[in-house]
């Protein structure tokens, strides 16, 4: 039971997460456009990355896409962390690793609302 409501509380930090920095990619936010200028971005690339975590923080919070949702998630900030340590940016990357891990450990949790046969 405790399980549960911890992987509950963690599933709802990962799509408020998710929604935030998604919606701050397809609204073109500065910080956002600053950041992926860097890697030759443009605003057109920011906006699909967006709509790409916007849907996985969706996916997430049904259970029946749960698993799609987590790895699309967690290969979205794989993919950050890659960029990032193309520029030997290891602020960037330690900033990135622990939603990347947050993924992973939603995965081994489980959904709380999900059956248990798959």
């Amino acid at each position: 039971m405790i399980l549960k409501i911890i992987s509950a509380l963690l599933i709802l930090f990962a799509v408020f997460m998710g929604i935030k920095q998604g919606y701050a990619m397809i609204s073109g936010k500065q910080e956002m456009l600053d950041m992926f200028s860097k890697w030759s971005f443009s605003k057109n690339a920011v906006t699909a990355l967006g709509v790409m975590t916007f849907l996985s923080a969706f996916l997430i919070a049904i259970p029946k896409t749960f698993l799609w949702g987590n790895f699309l998630m967690a290969a979205t900030i794989l993919f950050i962390i890659c960029l990032h340590l193309m520029d030997k940016d290891l602020k960037g990357v330690a900033i990135e690793v622990p939603f990347l891990l947050l993924n992973l450990v939603i995965i081994y949790l489980g959904h709380p609302l999900a059956s248990k046969s798959l």
